[in-house]
């Protein structure tokens, strides 16, 4: 065995310096940090938030288009699982792949917080780049008339979208309206339009006429009572007074 002098300092005390160790421990113990570097994953975080909701949209598409290819089958008396899968793969390649383009265009090609108008754009070339692998599967013929529907369904659909939101966004930071007057024609119906505040009054008040009637009705339940109780009474002390009579009847 190799005996190793440790070096002594001014004080005595000797220092705590290892010794150089063999290249094979050395390699014993960089294979935990290959391992775990192996271990990690090598798709980027970025990359995910694109795939999965990309695959999740792919795949409700798909199934959505499973359905309808089983149904032109029947229509048409045709191979239920040929049409199947074939619109299947169609409508999951066109979901996914209009949801991949989407989202990298609004995340790369895009302000931070997308416009209106850049996320119409951005709509529109997702619908393309749909259209064109869609059509690829169905054949050459079908990509550009794909490419020009599809550019204008996506530019649409997102513009609606955004119309919608906007709608929904002012109505929400929108002061209260003031009440109008009523138009004449609403004056010649007879019923009036009440607010929650006065329908609230108007059950507080008939709430309040129920138990006052419910309170009458038990002071006249007792009244009642006691004008029983002392009719029992007083025929009773008459019986005890007149015994005679009583016994006769």
């Amino acid at each position: 065995m190799k005996r190793i002098v440790l070096p002594t300092t001014e004080d005595g005390t000797q220092s705590n310096t290892q010794a150089p160790s063999s290249p094979a421990e050395t390699a014993a113990a960089e294979r935990p940090r290959l391992r775990q570097k192996q271990q990690q994953p090598t798709v980027s975080p970025e990359l995910m938030d694109i795939l999965v909701p990309s695959l999740r949209v792919g795949v409700a598409a798909g199934t959505c288009g499973i359905f309808s290819g089983m149904t032109f089958g029947i229509i048409r008396s045709a191979p239920l699982g040929l049409f199947a899968i074939v619109s299947g793969g169609q409508w999951f390649t066109m979901g996914s792949t209009y949801t991949a383009a989407r989202l990298t265009g609004l995340k790369y090609f895009a302000s931070e917080e997308p416009t209106s108008r850049e996320k119409v754009k951005v709509s529109a070339v997702a619908g393309g780049v749909a259209a064109t692998f869609a059509g690829a599967l169905r054949g050459r013929a079908n990509i550009l008339p794909g490419i020009f529907v599809w550019s204008l369904v996506g530019a649409g659909g997102q513009a609606v979208v955004n119309r919608w939101d906007a709608r929904a966004e002012r109505a929400a930071n929108a002061p209260p309206k003031e009440e109008k007057p009523d138009s004449w024609w609403r004056k010649l119906i007879p019923l009036t339009r009440i607010t929650e505040e006065d329908y609230i009054r108007i059950l507080e008040e008939r709430l309040l006429r129920a138990e006052a009637d419910i309170a009458l009705a038990d002071d006249k339940i007792k009244e009642l009572t006691e004008l029983k109780r002392k009719q029992e009474k007083e025929a009773a002390v008459a019986q005890t007074d007149n015994p005679a009579a009583s016994s006769e009847a």
